[in-house]
């Protein structure tokens, strides 16, 4: 069993910065392949990044490629999402996901712990 926290969300403007952080409880952490995805109101949950058991592969959205670096450190269990030139169309609840699988699976149905969700807002 795996247990997820998001902390770091809030508010920004447009341009602007925020990294997200997502610690996990259990010594297995280092198993898993890590995500984060996010929904937006009245919108399916969609994909956003995922990062490999020892953080040498990502996989990122078409939509936020370039602007987002997801990363983790395993002695923290802890797994990063920094988004830089934040746009108000990422708007969302942004989750957290663990997978025990081996692939950078972009589909919500291939993890298997989810966290509960920290809001980013951005406004134009």
């Amino acid at each position: 069993q795996v247990q997820l926290v998001e902390s770091g969300g809030g508010s920004v403007q447009a341009g602007g910065s925020l990294r997200l952080s997502c610690t996990a409880s259990g010594r297995t952490f280092s198993r898993y392949t890590m995500g984060w995805f996010r929904q937006a109101p009245g919108k399916e949950r969609e994909f956003v990044a995922a990062i490999n058991w020892s953080g040498g592969s990502t996989y990122y959205a078409v939509s936020v490629k370039g602007r987002f670096t997801i990363s983790r450190d395993n002695a923290k269990n802890t797994v990063y999402l920094q988004m830089n030139s934040l746009k108000p169309e990422d708007t969302a609840v942004y989750y957290c996901a663990a997978s025990g699988g081996r692939g950078l699976a972009a589909t919500p149905g291939s993890y298997d712990y989810w966290g509960q969700g920290t809001q980013v807002t951005v406004s134009s």
